[in-house]
């Protein structure tokens, strides 16, 4: 076979381009996906601007993208509610691919490269199993979660357990503070118990302010220290939004079946669930199960 010389091979060429995608708030625009081909793209809660964004807590004219030499700026339009990337307020920034950028309440994510369509339905399918305020899994890939792994622990015979909680008068945070004091509470909890996950484990967002862990190979006492564990980490530690100091709980109830005995998911959730909402009863700030 002819080996073709180096001087006279073609020439490696890439593309670049960027594009945001939308992942938060669920709704109409989730995953819908903006091409950034201007020098200049305004972002806000005006239906005449490059990108809208249907959310009472973005502004009218929130922020925009500028196009500079070496890239994507972000630049916060003096907004009510600010401009956050990677949850640090900025005024101006530099974009890298894989930035999350949030304006209120919504959040999107810059992507750039020359692989743009492999990056976009990547992020397209983690919108479909993941809840993007609080980087935890979703209810629908936390139910495919459970049944599999409840099967499987039938047939193995090996403990599993579930551990359902949610935040102590959380209707109060968003009466008292508002509902992006709401949010920054729920992404909050969601960073707080991430790494306290093992690798085997799911933790996901149940709906609304509750939460639920799957602990695979994890028996009831297991599973109580786990649940207790979980209620210091929260409660030792107030939660800060715009230097207001928020006092938070957790409820916890604890749901862990003889292996044997094939338990249906959905049973064990509400037995979870019924031991959940006996915490609250017994004054919150507990773990019953």
């Amino acid at each position: 076979m002819m080996m073709v010389p180096d001087a006279v091979k073609a020439p490696v060429t890439t593309s670049t381009e960027s594009v945001l995608v939308v992942l938060y708030p669920p709704g109409a625009q989730l995953g819908r996906r903006y091409q950034l081909a201007n020098d200049r793209h305004e972002i806000g809660r005006a239906d005449t601007l490059d990108i809208p964004i249907e959310a009472d807590s973005v502004s009218r004219r929130h922020a925009c993208f500028v196009k500079t030499s070496a890239g994507w700026d972000l630049e916060d339009l003096g907004s009510t509610n600010g401009t956050f990337v990677n949850d640090e307020r900025i005024t101006r920034r530099a974009l890298r691919d894989g930035d999350l950028c949030r304006f209120g309440a919504a959040i999107l994510k810059f992507l750039s490269g020359a692989n743009i369509e492999a990056a976009y339905h990547e992020e397209i399918y983690r919108t479909s199993i993941m809840d993007a305020l609080t980087g935890v899994h979703n209810k629908r890939y936390f139910l495919e979660f459970l049944e599999r792994e409840q099967a499987a622990a039938v047939r193995y015979n090996l403990p599993l357990s579930l551990v359902m909680f949610d935040i102590d008068f959380f209707k109060k945070v968003n009466d008292t503070y508002g509902h992006l004091a709401g949010d920054a509470v729920l992404a909050e909890v969601g960073k707080r118990i991430r790494p306290r996950m093992r690798r085997e484990d799911l933790v996901a967002r149940y709906g609304g302010e509750e939460f639920a862990c799957v602990l695979t190979k994890t028996d009831v006492m297991g599973a109580r220290n786990f649940a207790e564990a979980l209620r210091v980490l929260i409660a030792s530690q107030p939660f800060v939004f715009q230097d207001k100091q928020l006092p938070v709980t957790i409820s916890l109830g604890v749901a862990s079946p003889v292996a044997t005995t094939a338990t249906p998911p959905v049973e064990l959730i509400r037995i979870a669930d019924e031991n959940l909402y006996a915490a609250k009863r017994g004054g919150r700030n507990r773990y019953v199960g």
